[in-house]
């Protein structure tokens, strides 16, 4: 059964062409196809929109009012789609999750070029250190480390992620540098709450080994919080290469234990696997994906 537009639509083709038939041709359906939609659509009206005999049709005085009527209804109509297409990548919402310390650190540095390109995007960042639900948050884009097991989104690793074993000069002066995780133990460390269940990360080493310290100097939920605190000389610390690296390269932190480091992780953007990517989101994607990729812009290793 046809809804009341596709009526109006064949009518307004009928209506054009002056006859059935050629409507039918223009719009790729039978001629019986558009006999029903206009006697449904009359039916509709309580009106004669045609007059008709064996060999042709002429539109009514009713039908040609009604057809002008429903030609300007048809065209703004169709202005909601051609305007959405035409510059679609310019305008409107694109909703945005990372960890705390990336989003506060690259996000705004990254995304600053597009607004200023772009002056009618609109950023919605939602930072977060646990995977949000994409659909709740109304996410588009993600930015997380580890692994998404996910299969509602589609990912795709961008960089690596070094851990450090690292301290300040003047602690590692007072202490005898690590060479051991038994050793490590006896220093002052700190330990990362998970904000999600309450517990502790573990520290990572190679081959697999972990590593809680039992009794730390620092205990807190905030990666931003425990690299100042390590930049203080108060523990050492455990850090990504995104926060400990341009104190690395700069001699404010000292990392330690090189041989015992852990496999990189890997940092991804991610997105909904559901439904269509509009133009401004795919901009967006492809532009953080440019950036995080940058080993110049987003730190990698000491090595890169």
């Amino acid at each position: 059964m046809l809804n009341r537009m596709e009526m109006v639509r064949i009518f307004c083709t009928a209506a054009e062409a002056g006859s059935f038939r050629q409507a039918a041709t223009r719009l790729g359906i039978s001629p019986q196809g558009v006999t029903r939609a206009i006697q449904a659509l009359e039916t509709e009206l309580g009106e004669s929109l045609f007059h008709r005999n064996t060999r042709q049709v002429s539109i009514t005085a009713f039908g040609q009012d009604y057809a002008k009527d429903a030609r300007s209804a048809l065209d703004h109509f169709d202005t909601l789609f051609r305007s959405h297409r035409t510059e679609p990548e310019l305008s409107g919402r694109v909703g945005i999750t990372a960890p705390h310390a990336i989003g506060r650190r690259f996000l705004i540095p990254f995304l600053q070029p597009l607004a200023a390109a772009h002056p009618d995007l609109q950023f919605d960042l939602r930072l977060e250190d646990q995977m949000t639900d994409a659909v709740e948050a109304h996410i588009d884009i993600g930015i997380r480390v580890g692994v998404i097991r996910d299969r509602r989104y589609v990912a795709r690793a961008l960089a690596p992620v070094p851990f450090y074993v690292v301290a300040c000069p003047s602690l590692i002066g007072q202490k005898t540098p690590p060479e051991s995780l038994d050793a490590l133990a006896k220093l002052p460390l700190s330990v990362l709450i998970d904000r999600k269940n309450g517990r502790p990360w573990p520290w990572l080493f190679a081959d697999g080994q972990t590593f809680t310290p039992r009794q730390p100097a620092l205990i807190c939920d905030d990666p931003d919080t425990e690299l100042e605190a390590t930049l203080a000389g108060m523990c050492f610390g455990q850090i990504p290469a995104y926060l400990a690296e341009p104190h690395l390269r700069s001699g404010k932190l000292v990392a330690v234990l090189a041989d015992l480091a852990p496999a990189p992780w890997d940092l991804f953007i991610y997105r909904p696997q559901q439904g269509p990517v509009s133009k401004r989101v795919r901009l967006v994607y492809d532009h953080l994906k440019q950036a995080f990729s940058n080993p110049k812009l987003f730190p990698q290793g000491l090595g890169t």
